[in-house]
């Protein structure tokens, strides 16, 4: 005959009897005849009300009686296993106990019912995290522990650690009795259901690689916000309250405890990280699918410490693994679209030349790309770090280091990001190639170079990149200047003397004039159509042109134009600096029109 309901639990040794060690005979039969007396009057199979009222529910104080006679009787059986003797009382005590478990069964069944919401994750961890534990102490008067409940938590948070008190008393005693199977059994069908739900409400699905490549950008994007919000809410609160609730109900057993949150947690959790991985597979994404997949890698890596530590356990290794490889296949996807990205600037084989020397559709969208990427630099120095690009080892280090200034390294993002624009600006470089005219070509290269500039001091680039980044280029836009200004004027400063001198005839006189009405028409009207698109640019260069034009015209004019015709005098001073103001605005405007009288509608800019 069996007497004792067989399971791998070991005795707890918080659950203790009151029995001495060596009891008597007359000790043993009182303890029988107190468990007979309250257990069969809470037998489930008894025909009064009793069957539907719970125990806990109705008297705490008689729960903890029976609680306590629960376990002097499985001490009394042990004890009676021990002599070898009376086996016709082991038999009463094994029919009890039986009687016992069943009632119990129940019991932890009705409260993890009743108190579903009140025992949600994030009133566990609340409530466990104000005192750090909930407990039923058998030995404690419960009008002290009412008392003590209501000065430090709220009327709901009272009741929600009452009820996590009661259930870890009944797992503490079913697993102490050989019942811990049972008791698991129950709390995994409950618990489960509710992190199911949990994870149903935040919107997280069983996603299949098919569905996602189906899935439109608009609600593909919104998908992975979702997820993104999801994710935060099912780790720090879902996960880590059950993993509380679970700790706490069955502290007596780390193997119950353990079993039960992975049973409770494996499926949900690892179909939640399983997400990222499908779209980092995802062929069909939209052109900012690298964002996301940015996003999704920062969001796990911020999770990742919590992950560790709420599976920190053998069971639930499964689900880290999961995590890590989202966040390897990620970060590899994130490595590919960078490659591709690059090798998309260096293979870009447009031969039309920007009209007027404006900025380059790629310079734009280069750009525009490199500063979104630049908002992630903490999470892209990660996955660089981890999925070194090749050509990375091929930067030089003088184009980001002063070699007499001692500065700390620079993030793998920083370094990466230098790269690329390196990478756009020997591209720009070759474009200008594009041009006939050499000075377009200065033109359209500090144009582009001024333009990249710009949006590296508007976004965090300008941190990531440094003063001296910006130092050095912005130098290199008045070399292109400079070489601008000395190709396309020479001719026009050339026509003109370098002193003027009343020692000059009137033939030499009007030869410099037509030579200067000649050239600079042929400058302004092959210029007027040219653009300079940043103001502060388009200002310094018609500054620095009229400062070296404007003062020699204006000396030269007032000393000889009264000696010659309108024929040959045919810009004054002041339209000369009118002209000039018109310069890089994109205008077309015919030779024929240009010149049609020496009064000018606009005022002088520049005198």
């Amino acid at each position: 005959m069996v007497f004792f309901h067989t399971s791998n639990n070991t005795l707890s040794p918080t659950s203790t009897s009151s029995l001495p060690t060596s009891p008597t005979s007359s000790m043993v039969e009182q303890t029988i005849q107190n468990a007979e007396s309250i257990i069969k009057k809470w037998d489930l199979n008894s025909s009064s009300l009793i069957t539907v009222t719970p125990l806990f529910h109705r008297n705490r104080k008689e729960a903890k009686e029976y609680l306590k006679c629960v376990m002097d009787l499985r001490g009394t059986m042990h004890f009676l296993v021990s002599q070898n003797s009376a086996p016709h009382k082991l038999v009463i005590s094994q029919t009890l106990m039986q009687i016992a478990m069943k009632r119990l069964e129940k019991e932890f069944y009705q409260i993890l019912s009743s108190n579903r919401e009140r025992l949600d994750p994030e009133s566990v961890s609340t409530s466990l995290s104000s005192d750090g534990s909930a407990s039923f102490d058998v030995e404690e008067d419960e009008a002290d522990q009412l008392k003590i409940a209501g000065e430090s938590i709220s009327e709901v948070e009272r009741v929600s650690e009452l009820a996590m008190a009661d259930l870890k008393a009944i797992a503490e005693c079913m697993c102490s009795s050989g019942y811990g199977k049972e008791c698991a059994h129950i709390y995994k069908l409950f618990r489960k259901s509710i992190v199911d739900r949990g994870l149903y409400l935040l919107g997280i699905e069983k996603f299949k690689s098919s569905r996602i490549n189906k899935m439109d950008r608009e609600y593909l994007h919104l998908t992975i916000k979702n997820w993104l919000n999801a994710v935060k809410i099912a780790v720090k609160s879902l996960f880590n309250g059950e993993k509380i609730l679970c700790d706490h109900v069955f502290s007596a057993s780390q193997t119950i405890r353990d079993a039960c949150f992975a049973e409770i947690t494996t499926e949900g959790a690892k179909n939640l990280f399983k997400f990222p991985e499908l779209i980092a597979k995802n062929k069909n994404s939209p052109p900012d699918r690298i964002f996301r997949l940015l996003e999704l890698h920062g969001a796990i890596s911020e999770l990742r410490p919590d992950i560790e530590s709420i599976f920190n356990v053998e069971l639930t290794s499964a689900i880290k693994l999961q995590a890590l490889s989202s966040l390897q296949k990620v970060g590899g996807s994130v490595k590919t679209l960078l490659t591709n990205f690059r090798l998309s600037i260096r293979k870009d084989s447009s031969k039309t030349p920007v009209p007027g020397g404006g900025i380059h559709p790629l310079a734009q969208s280069t750009m525009s790309y490199l500063s979104s990427l630049s908002d992630y630099d903490r999470i892209l120095s990660d996955i660089i770090s981890i999925h070194p690009p090749i050509d990375n080892a091929l930067f030089p280090e003088s184009y980001f280091n002063d070699p007499t200034v001692i500065e700390a390294p620079k993030p793998a993002a920083s370094v990466h990001l230098a790269w690329l624009i390196l990478i756009l600006l020997c591209k720009i470089d070759s474009k200008a190639q594009l041009y006939e005219d050499l000075s377009l070509s200065y033109l359209f290269l500090a144009n582009n170079l001024q333009f990249i500039i710009n949006q590296v001091q508007t976004s965090t680039l300008k941190h990531l990149l440094g003063h001296q980044w910006l130092s050095r280029h912005t130098q290199k836009i008045k070399q292109y200047a400079l070489s601008y200004e000395s190709v396309a004027w020479n001719r026009v400063f050339e026509s003109l003397p370098e002193r003027t001198t009343s020692e000059l005839s009137y033939e030499a006189v009007k030869d410099c004039f037509k030579r200067f009405n000649a050239a600079f028409e042929q400058v302004y009207v092959k210029q007027i159509s040219w653009i300079v698109p940043n103001g502060k640019l388009r200002d310094e260069l018609k500054v620095s042109i009229a400062g070296k034009l404007v003062p020699i015209y204006r000396e030269f004019y007032e000393t000889f134009s009264t000696k010659l015709n309108a024929d040959f005098v045919r810009i004054s001073p002041d339209d000369l600096g009118n002209y000039l103001s018109d310069l890089f605005h994109g205008t077309r405007i015919s030779s024929s029109s240009m010149l049609s009288s020496s009064s000018h509608s606009k005022g002088c800019l520049l005198r």
